[in-house]
């Protein structure tokens, strides 16, 4: 007779909830808006590089504590900065624009919006817009406290 009972119960409370089951409506799946829709995050590398734009070894790394610095530049159309040369190594993105870079030695290097660029170390040159339109450039140095990111050359003239 327990058997009958256990029986009975099971089927039972098996049938209230499949009536219970069946008494509750689904909940209604709206169109998601675009917006709504979750985005991936994307990540795209723009360069890997051990060389500076002109293809010269980057220097090691400095000893002891690092200083990190990102610098965002911009250049009128039409301007020309002077020479220069980095004490420390610095990469960037230009995110507007074309600039052009000439080493003293006459080498060139025109960057595009949207290119990386990695700069020359302990050799002087100089950047111009040619452009129409200001560039805007990211720039980020591996420094170390009191170093100078950029060390000007006055005495060499622009032409």
């Amino acid at each position: 007779m327990n058997w009958v009972l256990a029986a009975t119960l099971i089927c039972g409370t098996s049938v209230l909830t499949s009536c219970k089951k069946a008494q509750t409506p689904e909940p209604v799946q709206e169109q998601q808006t675009e917006e709504q829709i979750v985005q991936k995050v994307e990540s795209t590398e723009l360069i890997r590089t051990s060389q500076s734009w002109d293809g010269v070894e980057l220097p090691d790394y400095f000893q002891g504590r690092p200083e990190l610095v990102a610098v965002k530049y911009v250049f009128p159309a039409g301007q020309k900065l002077g020479w220069h040369h980095h004490p420390v190594m610095n990469y960037g993105i230009l995110v507007q624009g074309e600039l052009t870079i000439i080493g003293q030695d006459g080498k060139e290097k025109v960057v595009h919006e949207g290119e990386p660029v990695v700069e020359m170390v302990n050799t002087i040159h100089h950047g111009e817009n040619r452009g129409t339109k200001p560039v805007i450039l990211y720039m980020f140095y591996l420094s170390q406290k009191d170093l100078p990111l950029a060390v000007q050359h006055p005495e060499i003239p622009l032409e």
